[in-house]
């Protein structure tokens, strides 16, 4: 048989026309839980011979008894290190400290035996009755604890005593044999033909009694099984029946005569098969079920079927199953329920399935498993994900291979885009597999899939590959081409053979824009601005400037000016004036003499940004203006120091540019001129009105009411506009009688209301004035009435001692000016004039004006 005994249970078991293939399909996509193995080596020898009776599991080895009588010791691999000849009939069982320190063993012939396998010291016994059990205390190695039990018609307790001596307790009997006993910490679970029971070996108090529930079923071929899922969690099956009891601790105040713990069962439910074997996984149970089948003839015998592994979750009073496989046990054919076992290490998840002529062994898959059955399934990005997590904790597979059988997968699918993106991620550094793949891809014709995600940084490939991957792209796809070299820095191929590439396809196709930008691109990082600016120009491309700019072309552009200012005036302008100290104004200027309405746009830009640069050209601009851009004509002839007014006149004067003949003539002096034209030529009294306003001169203003008196509109505009500069009494007197003169009343109304105004105004101001002048009078008055204090930090201006004496009981004189300076009345000089008057020494020097009043202290 292989090793690939495990098969999904439930396809085992479909009858025949129900087994569709889109059931198979669903069932094999879940993922099992477990992974068999047979136990070889030593074993295989083993049981050519013999038979398996029972194995008992310990964390660092295996103890297997055999139908002869023999015990072996194994490893975990199932070579045998050590051999026991116990006895000529079958072992019934064997125990084992926590240890693995001392062995139980009893056989069918009443033999015990219990010794050290370190130390060989122990006890020997011979019963006369099968002994269908034993088991060790779990810390027998202790002095304290040397104590284990036996099972045949009665449950024998044995104890060493301070002598060293074995003294036996009869813990029960007298329900037929005992055929279980599983010992954990305190407590000793053992099974009869009627029951289960449990023993608390530290009170010395029997708990509990689970009754055996299908009594139909003979015990002697569907025994019990007993586990202990942990110190107080007790699992028994029995045929097809699983019940989960739980050990707690009686409340004191209940206790009376009753043992100090109690059972509750927390799961009970039946199973569809019968139990074989149980054992725990985390909070999951694994069973181990002998299966019969009904066979399809007519007779309806029964046949015997593989045995089942089965994970399932518990509930209250129902089970959930996880996982179900079926075992290709040897010669499963033959064997009856009892046959089968099952044992599990505490320390890793393994279970051990021993059955007469075979013993397999089940592990928890870890992730090398599940990486294997996900690229069995094709799945392959799981896989990756699944390597990439744990790929410290992966033994068996690379990601890189993984990676490279996912990117086989995706290209056989045809899903080439996907593929080449994956190549990034998979081959990351490996410039030879990026290489290899770079190759099969062009031999699928795929080149361009993988192309935007060679290594371009600072690993990178041969530039022969990368130059094959851009005349591919020539050959059907200029755009891709064009991106290609956009974004590939250049030093990944050779330059100059792409660029003759390029133009051996121009010489087919000469105006191809996307072709002539690329090779402009490529001049560019070649450093052949020339060419590159030439293509541009032709092109109209609007790189163009920022070429010039960033690699300083303007020696190359200097012949090349009208082009550029045709592609794009403003931006032509800008740049061109912006380096005028690399291209010069007086070559702008040349180049541009054949074009004066480019030539304009440009003297226009560079007076706008300075008035006096581009002096010598202001009298060819003013023809420029008039020509092109007359709106701008005056604010340049306003603006302009240089142009020559004669010649600007004599231009407008031609064109007949009144506005601007007006301010030429102002300009030059003659005002009358400039008047009279405006009055003739523009008849606009309002602008008339201004321009005299702006003169300020009162001959301008006679020559403008002669010319006015007239003309009735006139009239009214002067009479509207000229109260606030000359006396309207002038322009009313010199009207004609009886001329009629539109609007005269509300004229003459606005004069007199203007008038009116000012008066008002005047008066108010006058008013206002008063009212000052009165407030500030009080407010001196109010200033100077107030006193002034003296004290002793005063001092006297003109002798500096401290105004007042230290003994204020002599007499003394202070003079207080209103300024606030004070001085001894000894200390002022005394006028000769009029005595009554005084000034203040300090603030009459000051301001040769009269001195505030006088304060006189005397005492």
């Amino acid at each position: 048989g292989s090793c690939t005994m495990a098969e999904v249970g439930d396809q085992g078991r479909k009858s025949s026309e129900e087994s569709t293939d889109d059931s198979e399909e669903e069932e094999s996509e879940e993922e099992p839980k477990l992974k068999y193995e047979r136990l070889t080596n030593g074993v295989t020898e083993i049981l050519q011979k013999d038979a398996a009776s029972c194995m008992t599991v310990h964390d660092k080895f295996l103890a297997l008894g055999t139908h002869f009588g023999k015990v072996f010791l194994l490893d975990i691999q199932g070579n045998v290190t050590q051999k026991y000849e116990i006895s000529p009939v079958k072992i019934n069982q064997i125990s084992l400290d926590d240890g693995g320190e001392h062995v139980g063993i009893c056989s069918e012939d009443g033999k015990v035996q219990v010794f050290g396998l370190y130390t060989r010291e122990g006890f020997h016994e011979n019963f006369d009755c099968p002994i269908k059990v034993v088991a060790l205390h779990p810390q027998f190695g202790r002095s304290n604890s040397k104590q284990f039990v036996t099972g045949g018609s009665k449950l024998l307790l044995y104890e060493r005593n301070w002598l060293n001596r074995w003294k036996t307790v009869t813990l029960h009997e007298g329900e037929g044999t005992i055929t279980h006993i599983k010992w954990r910490a305190n407590l000793i679970a053992w099974a009869n033909n009627v029951g289960v029971k449990i023993y608390d070996i530290s009170t010395k108090q029997r708990i509990t009694n689970v009754l055996r529930d299908n009594v139909s079923l003979r015990p002697d071929m569907y025994p019990c099984s007993l586990c202990w899922k942990d110190n107080t969690t007790l699992i028994i099956g029995w045929g097809s029946s699983v019940k989960i009891c739980a050990v707690k601790e009686r409340d004191p105040t209940e206790m009376r005569d009753l043992p100090s713990r109690y059972v509750e069962i927390v799961s009970a439910f039946d199973t569809e098969f019968y139990i074989s074997g149980l054992a725990p996984l985390a909070d999951q149970l694994v069973i181990l079920y002998f299966v019969k089948e009904i066979a399809d003839q007519p007779q309806e015998e029964e046949f015997r079927a593989r045995p089942r592994l089965d994970i399932i979750q518990t509930l209250p009073e129902a089970y959930e199953e996880i996982s179900s496989d079926a075992l290709t046990v040897r010669q499963f054919q033959e064997n009856e329920c009892r046959d089968y076992r099952l044992e599990h290490a505490e320390g890793e998840s393994l279970f051990y399935i021993i059955s007469p002529k075979d013993i397999v062994v089940a592990k928890e898959r870890d992730q090398d498993d599940h990486i294997d059955w996900l690229l069995d399934k094709k799945k392959y990005e799981e896989a990756l994900m699944a390597a990439e997590i744990s790929y410290k904790n992966i033994k068996r597979h690379e990601v890189q291979k993984i990676g490279i059988a996912y990117i086989n997968h995706l290209v056989e699918k045809g899903q080439y885009e996907t593929a080449a993106r994956k190549c990034q991620k998979v081959l990351g550094k490996n410039m030879d597999l990026w290489e290899n793949e770079v190759y099969r891809f062009k031999t699928i014709g795929q080149l361009k899939a993988i192309s935007q995600y060679l290594p371009r940084g600072d690993l990178r490939l041969r530039p022969a590959i990368y130059e094959m991957i851009l005349h591919e792209f020539l050959k059907s796809d200029f755009e891709g081409f064009a991106t290609l070299i956009r974004e590939w820095p250049g030093e990944l191929y050779n330059n100059m053979t792409i660029v003759q590439a390029v133009n051996d396809h121009l010489k087919k196709d000469s105006n191809n824009r996307t072709l002539l930008t690329t090779l402009a691109e490529l001049y560019t990082y070649d450093q052949r601005y020339d060419k590159a600016l030439e293509i541009y120009l032709r092109l109209r491309h609007k790189d163009v400037y920022q070429l010039i700019h960033k690699h300083n072309l303007f020696s190359s552009i200097e012949d090349k000016i009208v082009l550029l200012m045709d592609f794009d005036k403003e931006k032509a302008v800008d740049m061109l004036l912006d380096n005028e100290d690399k291209i010069s104004t007086e070559r702008v200027v040349e180049e541009l003499k054949n074009r004066p309405e480019l030539l304009h746009v440009y003297l226009h830009k560079l007076f706008k940004r300075d008035h006096h640069k581009g002096q010598k050209y202001h009298e060819r601009q003013i023809s420029l203006y008039a020509e092109f851009d007359r709106p701008n004509l005056l604010p340049f002839l306003r603006d302009s120091t240089h142009c020559p007014l004669e010649k600007a006149l004599e231009i407008c004067q031609q064109r007949n540019f009144v506005e601007e003949m007006v301010f030429l003539l102002s300009r030059m002096g003659n005002s009358r001129r400039a008047l009279q034209m405006i009055m003739e030529e523009l008849c606009d009294v309002d602008k008339a009105i201004e321009f005299a306003k702006e003169q300020d001169d009162a001959e301008l203003w006679e020559d403008l009411i002669s010319y006015s008196i007239d003309k009735p509109p006139f009239i009214t505009g002067l009479l509207n506009n000229i109260g606030t500069h000359v006396d309207p009494i002038l322009l009313i007197h010199r009207i004609k009688e009886g001329m009629e003169i539109p609007n005269l009343r509300d004229s003459l109304v606005k004069i007199l209301q203007d008038y009116n105004l000012q008066i008002l105004l005047r008066e108010g101001c006058k008013k206002i004035l008063v009212a000052d002048s009165l407030s500030l009078l009080k407010k001196m008055q109010r200033t100077q009435m107030r006193g002034v204090r003296v004290d002793e930090e005063n001092i006297c201006e003109s002798c500096h001692a401290p105004v007042l004496p230290s003994d204020t009981a002599k007499l003394f004189s202070v003079v207080v000016f209103h300024c606030r300076h004070m001085f001894h009345k000894e200390c002022l000089p005394s006028s000769g004039t009029i005595p009554a008057v005084q000034f203040c020494n300090i603030c009459s020097a000051k301001r040769r004006g009269p001195g505030s009043g006088i304060l006189e202290m005397k005492k």
